[in-house]
């Protein structure tokens, strides 16, 4: 069981609410691994925050030419070696345009994890509900949710994907990525919540609870939601590095967010072109998109491990 799945306790019972939080910290805090993946996972969040700034200290903005760093006599390839590092560009430039790169690529990180976060918000708060409901009331709900879920996932979701940005032409990007991906994603972690609530509607103290009268409502949220929380939490951490692979994919297939708004996968795809006269062009996205993927991985399943140690085992 979960160090989160303990039973609520009631008005009187002594509590240290804060203390699973403590543990989870420590144990986390506490592996060379997780912390490293932490630390990482941090920095790219608080440069997606701080992307504005950043370019702003760099002093140049996302979508600015610079003529000067570019050889028009060699294809419009960046001056100097490493892809134009300079001082004045501290990661280089584009080739053609002479964009900064380190510019487009903290622009690149808040358009990835803005529609990572945000698609995985609407998954989980979406499988979290539909994942109660079919566990606690069972009968018909579990069954019209049940093979709800079954639709969703049989659907070839990247072909979906694919299809409906290309028709969606005049919409916010970011926006449509994260409802499309969102819509495609929720089934997975509805299966898990399900399975936890399923185990929990009969368990002594829900019945004790039902007894004394509290309606449905307050025993989802008093009751059964407090103690699935370690495996949501866990399932949540792992379900970020699919959304950032996906935006990327998507954004490399040209159907995602449109330049000049930059994105990882749009600069990997862009880069592919010139990887053998300018690899740092292609290089410097790849770098940020790997470590964002291989940061939120381990942090996930560091936290599966402790929040949820039985999840997925015999």
């Amino acid at each position: 069981m979960s160090i989160l799945n303990a039973p609520a306790t009631g008005p009187g019972s002594p509590s240290l609410p804060d203390a699973p939080w403590r543990t989870t910290w420590r144990r986390l805090w506490g592996d060379r691994g997780s912390r490293t993946a932490l630390i990482a996972a941090a920095l790219l969040i608080l440069i997606a925050l701080t992307a504005p700034l950043l370019s702003l200290l760099g002093g140049w903005s996302p979508t600015a030419f610079d003529a000067d760093a570019i050889d028009p006599y060699l294809g419009g390839l960046p001056h100097g070696t490493l892809g134009g590092i300079s001082a004045e560009h501290w990661l280089g430039v584009e080739p053609v345009t002479g964009r900064d790169l380190f510019a487009r690529v903290v622009h690149g990180a808040q358009v990835s994890l803005l529609i990572a976060f945000a698609a995985t918000a609407i998954v989980v708060a979406t499988g979290t509900a539909a994942g109660i409901a079919a566990g606690y009331f069972g009968g018909r709900v579990d069954t019209v949710l049940s093979r709800l879920m079954d639709l969703t996932m049989s659907f070839p979701s990247l072909i979906f994907m694919i299809a409906m940005m290309l028709v969606a032409q005049d919409v916010n990007r970011v926006v449509l990525m994260t409802v499309v991906i969102g819509v495609f994603g929720w089934p997975g972690i509805a299966r898990v919540v399900r399975a936890e609530a399923l185990s929990l509607r009969h368990r002594e103290f829900v019945e004790a609870v039902r007894a004394c009268g509290s309606g449905p409502w307050r025993i989802l949220t008093r009751q059964v939601l407090p103690n699935i929380s370690g495996p949501v939490i866990a399932y949540t951490t792992l379900l970020i590095p699919g959304m950032i692979s996906t935006e990327a994919a998507l954004s490399f297939l040209g159907v995602g967010v449109r330049p000049p708004t930059p994105s990882w996968g749009q600069m990997i795809a862009e880069a592919v072109a010139y990887y053998e006269t300018d690899p740092m062009y292609f290089i410097v996205p790849s770098v940020f998109l790997f470590v964002a993927v291989l940061a939120f991985t381990v942090l996930g399943d560091a936290l599966r491990d402790i929040l949820d140690p039985q999840g997925g085992r015999p």
